[in-house]
């Protein structure tokens, strides 16, 4: 097949009512895909979808996209291959209905062939829309790559080569090569199949080929059976890849070919040894993350996808989870290529409803097809070890609900039998209608005022009652992995009644991870904890703000009021800045032994602050704040040593515990005075590590630094460049908050620009951004070859420059 991209010269509207085009119908904007159509309309306190999807509104968009059709494609197959459309995708050829696929997250392909106008131009357009359907961001458009597919009547249909590993020994591994074949003629043809494994330095290590015969308008399958000697494994430290290179052929006619990327490695569990790749055990130091971009919006560029790879693996994590929804194909193979563990989710939702026009709408009747979607897109992904059914699903607490998850499960198997298959129930969720009913009687049997006084220790303590128990057992039997969302209080429950059952945290608190993470490594049967989450996003707006009560927007429940945007709940903000609580996190895994300082922001000093189960304390890494000389100040810092000492321009101010008031954390209350701040973390009575803050001199300028100047002029790459207001020693002005505005020249454009300020009222579009906390980031994307540049200035600073090649 040849699979070309599809990206490059669509436009995109506001899809009206037919009788619009009377009027001249609605202004089309040209764009490259991935794109999200919805990124840049207006917000509003008014949205219907309100705090959930960070105040945007609603849209039903059209992206048309017109091409030359050969003649000589009338006798091939041509499919249109989009790997993303959120939602309620519709596609028309030529204005005709051609497709459907309600399912936003799902990939899905469209025959084109009995469509099209052979020697002449075509129009294929896409409607999509959104409209209070999702609990958080997620965007609208073709926001994922696109691809137009054209092959030989004899071919490989898409993702029609599977490649399995049953057996893996040191010195020697099977690979299957299981290849589909379809043959869309009107006559018999015998072709042979042949596949050819590479390791990843293009050494050829076996070919096997074998022929098929196939009758008009069939399919068939050949099962190639290949041995690698001392195989090199993939693995999260050392993520070792392997390509198959498939060809169909007719005598010495080459009809289609194929290439695949693939891993050898096992995944098992059991009650004594945990989570096993390759034969040795891991816990999995996960996080979830929601699917958009930040500063892209919802848009799925693979350059995006992978530099999320990259940080979320330097920030200590081994694996992440899709919350809640099937992940890109461009961010599992930046998994493969980096050694990131994957498990993908099927939904957020079954038959039941938790949004007005949500996915249960359509559920029931496409549920196996979304199904079949996730498992042909994840089959050959060696990061991929587990498949989720579902996330807080209210079913798994009801028996005739349950069946739908085993219907699930079974579905699963059937597709791919090789990995796990988990579904993150949370208990409180599935045993709602008890609970509730139960609290209004007054009938409840526990203490509900000492519950509600956290929600961190109510969500746990419903979570692992008798009755969470009883009702979520038959769902829970249903996984290879049970799920659990907010209830560690049920690792030893569990461990003590089914010491059989495999269990995972699949949903979190961060600030819990100092109480949770001893119970995993000390469990067997435990494999890993899931934080929420690991990386900000749009939408669920300020569910992990730290509250200040006598704010004018305080936030009703677990939402404030517009024009919040972020939810503040990752470890690693939207700009891929690691938050404190990302250093705290390492340093409780183990994996992090010089201290870290974190500085309570002083104008807030003395000020009630409520800091939720998703929250992190209002901290900032700096000792340049806009307070008189002598204002009372509070400092932790992170370490797993004994203790701390710290130090003010070379003087003892102080000395702690660590671990006093939360395990790994050392607190201080201090004075703030311009100069050095220094921790030194200290063990059985000898230094171990330090670190030093320092003020900022009065010179400030602009520092713009690239993540790479080397760029493809394919019009699919990105330079991420970090905006800073700094000293001339790099040391970053977090008091300062200043417009920057980006000018380009050259072949390039700016695709967003952004800062990590929740409640910003500032639109990514846009070339001026406001820097907070210091920081703000730009993203550039070229659109030819030759030299960008890029001038960033502020009011007061002298401008900076940087020079970008694209080849």
């Amino acid at each position: 097949m040849i699979r070309t991209p599809f990206n490059s010269d669509w436009t995109v509207g506001h899809k009206g009512s037919p009788f619009d085009a009377f009027s001249g119908g609605s202004a089309k904007t040209a764009v490259t895909l991935p794109h999200d159509g919805l990124r840049d309309l207006p917000r509003s306190a008014d949205s219907p979808n309100g705090s959930h999807t960070g105040y945007y509104p609603s849209a039903h968009l059209e992206y048309t996209k017109t091409i030359d059709v050969p003649a000589q494609w009338r006798d091939q197959s041509v499919v249109l291959d989009i790997e993303g459309a959120y939602r309620d995708a519709v596609v028309y050829v030529n204005g005709d209905f051609a497709a459907q696929r309600p399912n936003g997250y799902v990939g899905f392909s469209v025959a084109l062939d009995p469509f099209l106008r052979f020697g002449e131009a075509n129009t294929i357009s896409v409607e999509v829309r959104t409209h209070e359907d999702s609990r958080w961001y997620a965007g609208a458009g073709l926001y994922r790559n696109v691809w137009l597919v054209t092959a030989e009547p004899v071919h490989i249909p898409l993702d029609g080569v599977r490649i399995t590993t049953p057996v893996i020994e040191p010195d020697l591994a099977s690979v299957i090569t299981t290849v589909e074949v379809a043959n869309e003629t009107r006559h018999t043809r015998t072709v042979r199949v042949e596949t050819e494994i590479r390791d990843d330095a293009d050494v050829v290590l076996s070919l096997q080929t074998a022929p098929i015969t196939l009758l008009p308008g069939t399919t068939g399958r050949v099962h190639l059976r290949h041995y690698l000697p001392e195989p090199a494994l993939w693995n999260v430290d050392d993520p070792r890849l392997h390509t198959a290179h498939t060809r169909v052929r007719e005598g010495d006619t080459l009809l289609d070919e194929d290439e695949s990327v693939f891993g050898v490695r096992s995944v098992t569990v059991d009650p004594v040894h945990g989570l096993r790749i390759n034969g040795r055990s891991v816990k999995l130091r996960g996080g979830c993350i929601h699917h958009d971009n930040g500063p892209l919006g919802s848009a799925a560029h693979p350059r995006a996808e992978e530099r999320r790879v990259q940080l979320l693996k330097a920030a200590g994590y081994n694996a992440v989870r899709s919350s809640h929804n099937n992940i890109s194909r461009a961010f599992l193979d930046a998994c493969d290529r980096h050694g990131l563990l994957v498990w993908d989710e099927v939904s957020d939702v079954w038959t039941k409803s938790k949004t007005a026009f949500d996915y249960s709408l359509d559920f029931p009747e496409w549920w196996e097809r979304d199904v079949e979607s996730m498992v042909a897109k994840d089959f050959n992904h060696p990061s991929v070890i587990m498949y989720s059914t579902g996330n807080e699903i209210f079913e798994t607490g009801s028996a005739i609900g349950s069946t739908w998850g085993r219907a699930l499960a079974e579905k699963v198997r059937s597709l791919d039998d090789s990995r796990l298959i988990t579904n993150a129930i949370n208990g409180m969720v599935a045993t709602m209608d008890v609970f509730a009913a139960q609290m209004a009687s007054g009938d409840t049997p526990m203490n509900i005022n000492a519950l509600m006084g956290s929600m961190e220790d109510m969500m746990n303590t419903l979570g692992s009652t008798a009755l969470v128990s009883d009702r979520i057992e038959e769902s829970q039997s249903q996984l290879d992995v049970s799920g659990i969302n907010y209830a560690e209080a049920r690792y030893a429950i569990d461990a003590e009644h089914h010491p059989n059952r495999i269990l995972v945290g699949s949903e979190t608190f961060p600030r819990a991870l100092d109480r949770i993470w001893p119970l995993v490594e000390q469990h067997p049967t435990v494999i890993g904890d899931f934080a929420w989450t690991a990386w900000d996003y749009i939408g669920e707006a300020s569910i992990g703000r730290p509250v200040y009560p006598d704010d004018a927007d305080v936030p009703t429940g677990t939402s404030s009021p517009y024009p919040w945007m972020l939810a503040q709940s990752g470890t690693i903000d939207i700009l891929g800045n690691r938050r404190p609580v990302s250093f705290w996190q390492e340093t409780v895994w183990g994996l992090r032994s010089q201290p870290y300082i974190a500085v309570q922001r002083p104008e807030h000093h003395g000020r009630e602050v409520l800091v939720g189960g998703w929250s992190w304390d209002d901290v900032v890494s700096s000792w340049s704040w806009a307070v008189p000389p002598g204002s009372a100040i509070k400092v932790d810092v992170y370490s797993d040593a004994d203790e701390v000492e710290l130090r003010r321009d070379g003087t003892i101010i102080g000395r702690a515990q660590v671990g006093v008031h939360k395990a790994c954390i050392a607190k201080f209350d201090t004075e703030y005075h311009p100069g050095e701040l220094t921790a030194i973390a200290i063990r059985d009575g000898i230094e171990v590590g330090s670190s030093t803050l320092r003020t900022r001199s009065d010179i400030i300028q602009l520092a713009l630094t690239p993540d790479r100047t080397e760029l493809t002029a394919d019009g699919g790459d990105l330079a991420y460049l970090s905006v800073e207001l700094s000293d001339e020693t790099g040391t970053i002005a977090t008091d300062v908050a200043t417009a920057v505005s980006v000018e380009i020249e050259g072949p390039g454009i700016l695709a967003g620009f952004g800062s990590a300020q929740p409640d910003s009222i500032e639109e990514f579009a846009a070339a001026t951004r406001t820097t907070y906390d210091g920081r703000a980031l730009a993203i550039i994307r070229p659109t030819g070859p030759g030299t960008i540049t890029v001038r960033a200035a502020a009011a007061g600073l002298p401008p900076q420059y940087v020079n970008l090649t694209a080849r």
